[in-house]
């Protein structure tokens, strides 16, 4: 799953590279700012994926295949329903992100063209993240390896064929998103229809089922919405230090996800042991599952951190050809190249939670420390510019690790009593 997840962050950084090469901070902005509302709006609800890993492993570990299937379906039909939702929705979220991130006039029309043509993807990314969190759900990393690729691939190849060989430019990123998500979604559903059974209406919408699929649905809802919630106020505060500003942190963001889908890989490892563990009843297992991917998530952070203090500059060169997003960029580095580490138990802590589907105590944990990133950024923000705005974001992902490392040991020993 890190091969897997690993591809998204490499469609980031081609995306950004193919605007990039048209030397327009502006339309570069853009592509940053719209990223991030649809990431806000789309990536709130990646519930759908974690809840529905969460359940199905519990379902395998029990060995009731018949109610993984069921789960599959209920997210199905959540995820078709809430994408035309958005797509209904698209002039209100593009102008809420407007106003929002508030960037200057190039850059909120660059942004503008940029949401309206890719939220025409919203039901098949939501129906993406209802299949792979049903593959995950079941350990088949090779699958969710195969479809990821087959997304991100497609993707890739339509944005770049779009976007530079076509001549479209940020428009043609965002069509290639589209037909990246359009293909992988055939795709899946053509591998998994050959698995399927005939299962009674009845049960896909039993109402005691169906209340505790939503209810673990809102809580991680709410816990991805103040998680980009927090991106996109650090993108805002930094417009507000100029476009250059802008620029320069959509570059170094990369380092970031690039990081996090490293770590993404071991945490989803933790949600599928954790799942698998809670519903065999199995203590061990799980104590196993925690220490393992803990320690080997610190193993590949530390990694990634060196890695990016080698070879950050040339791959900052090689995103964008404005030399004053270079200069800036590189200066800010070492930020962004520590980012894996302050990140590392965060991210593996919401795997464990996830996977166990104590999705309660992970809600009000980020919503804790997404009060002190709002106070942080703004307080280390007008204090030392953007070194601050940098500072509040390592903060945050420290306390978000902390907070919920905390509550482990009495949630584990209510849970296996």
């Amino acid at each position: 799953m890190t091969l897997a997840y690993l591809t998204t962050p490499l469609l980031g950084i081609v995306d950004t590279a193919i605007v990039g090469q048209l030397g327009d901070a502006a339309l570069l902005g853009g592509l940053a700012a719209g990223a991030i509302v649809f990431d806000v709006v789309f990536n709130t609800f990646n519930s759908l994926r974690s809840s529905t890993t969460g359940l199905v492993a519990q379902a395998h570990g029990r060995g009731d295949c018949e109610e993984e299937q069921t789960i599959l379906m209920r997210s199905v039909a959540v995820a078709a329903i809430v994408g035309i939702a958005l797509i209904l929705l698209t002039a209100v979220v593009a102008t809420f992100g407007i106003w929002f991130i508030s960037p200057e006039p190039r850059v909120a029309e660059a942004m503008h063209a940029y949401i309206a043509i890719r939220m025409l993807a919203a039901p098949f990314t939501l129906l993406n993240f209802s299949i792979l969190g049903y593959v995950l759900g079941r350990g088949e990393g090779g699958l969710g390896l195969a479809l990821q690729v087959i997304l991100n691939g497609t993707n890739i190849g339509l944005s770049l064929f779009l976007g530079l060989h076509m001549g479209w430019g940020l428009e043609g990123v965002a069509w290639g998103t589209v037909g990246g998500e359009v293909t992988a979604t055939l795709v899946g559903f053509a591998i998994l229809s050959r698995r399927f059974i005939r299962v009674p209406a009845s049960r896909v919408f039993h109402f005691a089922a169906l209340a505790r699929m939503m209810a673990l649905n809102v809580d991680i809802m709410v816990r991805s919405f103040a998680l980009l919630a927090a991106y996109a106020l650090f993108t805002r505060q930094g417009a507000q230090l100029g476009t250059v500003t802008l620029a320069a942190n959509a570059v170094l963001l990369n380092f970031f996800l690039v990081a996090g889908y490293f770590l993404d890989g071991f945490a989803t490892a933790a949600e599928q042991l954790a799942g698998r563990a809670v519903g065999a009843r199995h203590l061990r297992a799980f104590r196993r599952a925690v220490g393992l991917t803990v320690l080997w998530g610190f193993v590949l952070a530390g990694t990634a951190t060196a890695v990016f203090f080698l070879f950050g500059g040339p791959f900052i060169r090689f995103v964008t050809t404005a030399e004053e997003v270079r200069a800036l960029a590189i200066a800010y580095l070492p930020w962004a190249a520590l980012i894996a580490v302050s990140g590392v138990l965060a991210f593996e802590m919401d795997g464990i939670f996830i996977g166990a589907t104590w999705s309660r105590d992970m809600r009000n944990m980020m919503l804790v420390s997404l009060a002190v990133f709002v106070l942080c950024a703004f307080a280390l923000g007008n204090a030392f510019g953007n070194h601050g705005l940098w500072a509040a974001l390592h903060l945050f992902l420290v306390i978000r690790g902390l907070s919920l490392l905390a509550i482990l040991p009495r949630r584990t020993r209510e849970t296996f009593a």
